[in-house]
């Protein structure tokens, strides 16, 4: 009996040990068959989104500046697959960083910069960069500034609601909503800039969309030339407990990936999308009842994923490295939810979306999970790592930045 016991203990620490190498050898993470993923840099600071050159070289967006610099450079040069060398510039802090066209440019909480590149994609003068957008809209909220561009000449740039659901008093239980939400005019949607054009304000700019509370994922689409971007979706429907419990506002609203065209209305802080009902539903603070289907004139998400789980970055895979069904479709890194208690936490994650001829063609799956560092500590929302920014490198690898600790991850495929 004793030696039965001893083979089966045996056999149990082997496979648990197994398991554990296995985690250690692809980063701690868990990714489909054939990918590995690794850690090709730590501790760069809070790093939010992030682009890379087509030599592989690493620009980073820090959220705070460390050392008085906000954007980092990272190098590989002795080629061994880790980032060795780090140079920085820039003296603000911010979310946005996007590389086109021989320009990098990065985003602070109020405004848009462009640096002239060299020929190895390398800022020609860190020390002189190029305004390009001032005086957008920033509070204590949502104020990140993501940015994309598209192949017209145009740059395209949130400005989150600096509220949660535009009540007369924020987050504050039973408070109704403000009438036309003033917000609107300055705030909750996308703005269309000129990229040539030095020192714009909002009138040089177009509303290019508005009723979107925080979009921080955005992309553009190079199968349908259209934009897409992901929505931070509203908090705490328990402020109208007569009408929600704390279970149903732990899984509403959905978070919603949308494309957009120009002059849409995602309908904040109107409506909001519940996942369950499968359509828009008027909130609460303007007279709905949880059930209320809300006006037409409001676009629809093309994909509708939990609730809270805050996703901060999104990517359409144009690369050749993943199989075909990775080919166009769409990678979304997941911050993680915080207020979903007292259920548990979600998030945490890397989804994939795939898609045909520009629109979303299946379900949703999860790609890479494991950042959290267990399930208990994604429950908890206490997660040692949280995805926020994602790039492709010209091999066709995914890279992953952390925004807790600076990690940076990348994800490449090798057939098994």
């Amino acid at each position: 009996m004793r030696r039965i016991k001893y083979v089966l203990v045996s056999a149990v620490l082997s496979v648990f040990t197994f398991q554990l190498n296995a985690q250690t050898a692809n980063a701690g993470l868990t990714t489909p068959a054939g990918f590995k993923a690794a850690v090709v840099a730590e501790n760069t600071g809070r790093a939010r989104h992030i682009a890379i050159t087509k030599t592989g070289d690493l620009y980073i967006k820090l959220a705070r500046s460390v050392d008085g610099k906000g954007v980092i450079m990272l190098q590989d040069k002795d080629g061994d697959g880790k980032y060795e060398s780090k140079t920085g510039f820039g003296d603000y802090g911010g979310t946005g960083i996007y590389l086109k066209d021989n320009y990098l440019y990065t985003s602070s909480n109020d405004e848009v910069f462009r640096y002239k590149l060299d020929a190895n994609e390398h800022v020609a003068d860190p020390e002189q960069p190029e305004k390009i957008i001032t005086g957008l809209v920033k509070g204590r909220q949502h104020d990140t500034k993501s940015l994309v561009l598209d192949n017209d000449g145009n740059i395209y740039v949130n400005v989150g609601a600096p509220s949660n659901s535009c009540q007369i008093q924020d987050r504050k239980q039973g408070s109704l909503g403000q009438e036309g939400c003033p917000i609107l005019d300055s705030a909750a949607g996308i703005w269309q800039f000129n990229v040539n054009k030095l020192n714009q304000t909002y009138k040089d700019g177009v509303r290019y969309a508005t009723g979107l509370r925080n979009v921080v994922g955005l992309d553009w689409n190079q199968q349908n030339n259209a934009l897409f971007v992901m929505q931070h979706g509203r908090d705490q429907l328990t402020m109208f407990p007569d009408l929600y419990d704390n279970k149903k506002s732990a899984e509403l609203p959905a978070e919603c990936m949308f494309m957009i065209k120009k002059g849409d209305n995602a309908g904040w802080p109107y409506i909001y999308y519940d996942p369950f009902l499968k359509k828009n539903v008027l909130a609460p603070e303007y007279g709905g009842d949880g059930k209320k289907e809300s006006d037409s004139k409001f676009i629809d998400p093309v994909v509708a994923f939990p609730a809270h789980m805050a996703p901060n970055g999104l990517l359409f895979y144009t690369g050749n490295m993943f199989p075909e069904k990775y080919r166009n479709g769409a990678f979304v890194a997941f911050h993680g939810s915080w207020n979903r208690a007292p259920e548990p936490q979600k998030g945490f994650l890397v989804a994939f979306v795939p898609f045909k001829d520009g629109q979303p063609s299946g379900d949703w799956e999860v790609f890479a999970d494991g950042f959290s560092g267990s399930p208990e500590k994604t429950a908890s929302g206490r997660a040692d790592h949280k995805p926020c920014g994602l790039a492709m490198g010209a091999d066709g690898a995914l890279y992953v930045s952390d925004d807790v600790k600076g990690t940076i991850y990348k994800i490449s495929y090798n057939k098994p």
